[in-house]
């Protein structure tokens, strides 16, 4: 799904990754640690094809990235969804309006989707609030607002920053059992924590990695989940 090799970025004269290399496997579920400042959320960038790296190979879905086209890279990103820490939604828009416009975006005919976005809501249990405004909702809601977003083009791979680093416990919980179903149907996830209570609780659901991402360099750490 993806392989990195040697690969780096820096941002001006400041080295964030370095010599980066590691696979991740078609439907694997991984973890991303590592202290603040790390180079997480731009490796996760990387992989969202938001940045590109300044060295070394990156290749996803078997293709290095530094020889698409911007058509093609455009077409690459609609098979990767992506969970931020810090949820940007249309205000002016409902629950529903918001998770369909990435149809809307990519020249799909909404009402042709819309028992899948029927059954989206539901299944972020969110049919509720599916007429809701962004402002109306709660921490957890707009973090399974912005998961239902992510999926709804059904992507192959999911990259989530941090997306359980403003909710409580139950709501983490809540999320990463999302995640987890998604994993279960064949979905890659590239999940990015500070959380170790999160990652251990993970453990007899679905195997996982943790990835550790210390001095510009990505380790495994320890032994599968």
């Amino acid at each position: 799904m993806i392989s990195l090799n040697n690969t780096g970025f820096s941002y001006g004269s400041r080295a964030i990754l370095e010599n980066v290399t590691q696979e991740l496997a078609a439907g694997s579920f991984h973890f991303l640690t590592g202290p603040s400042g790390a180079g997480k959320t731009t490796l996760l960038k990387m992989c969202y094809l938001s940045l590109m790296p300044d060295s070394g190979s990156l290749r996803i879905f078997g293709q290095e990235v530094s020889e698409l086209s911007r058509e093609q890279i455009t077409q690459m990103r609609r098979r990767v969804g992506v969970v931020h820490q810090d949820c940007q939604f249309l205000n002016h828009l409902t629950v529903r309006q918001n998770i369909a416009l990435p149809l809307l975006v990519a020249g799909r005919n909404i009402e042709a989707n819309m028992e899948n976005l029927e059954d989206l809501l539901a299944w972020v249990d969110m049919a509720d609030r599916a007429d809701a405004l962004p402002e109306e909702l709660s921490g957890g809601e707009r973090q399974r607002l912005a998961l239902a977003r992510a999926v709804i083009m059904d992507p192959e791979m999911i990259v989530a920053d941090e997306p359980t680093g403003n909710v409580d416990w139950e709501m983490g919980q809540r999320l990463l059992t999302l995640l987890v179903e998604l994993n279960k149907m064949g979905k890659t996830i590239l999940l990015a924590t500070h959380d170790l209570n999160l990652i251990r609780s993970i453990k007899g659901r679905v195997p996982a990695s943790v990835l550790r991402l210390k001095d510009g360099n990505l380790s495994l750490a320890g032994a599968r989940l």
